[in-house]
């Protein structure tokens, strides 16, 4: 009888450990009002020296394209 209670006890103990990393992103989801990893930004609102770059360089090759 001894064995079993020592095997529920090594299963409990192994399932805290694979499950803690779950609850730990449910309680810092929960914490964040509905965002997990913090404010963040959404994509393509935001305008970034290298988006600005590439936008003028396809401006020079359409004007390029568009005088020939």
């Amino acid at each position: 009888m001894g064995s079993v209670i020592e095997i529920f006890v090594l299963m409990l103990l192994i399932a805290c450990f694979a499950f803690a990393p779950l609850g730990y992103f449910i309680y810092m989801y929960t914490m964040k009002n509905g965002e997990p990893f913090g404010d963040i930004e959404p994509h393509g609102d935001s305008e970034s020296k290298l988006l600005s770059t590439v936008g003028v360089a396809l401006d020079k090759v359409k004007s390029m394209i568009g005088k020939k």
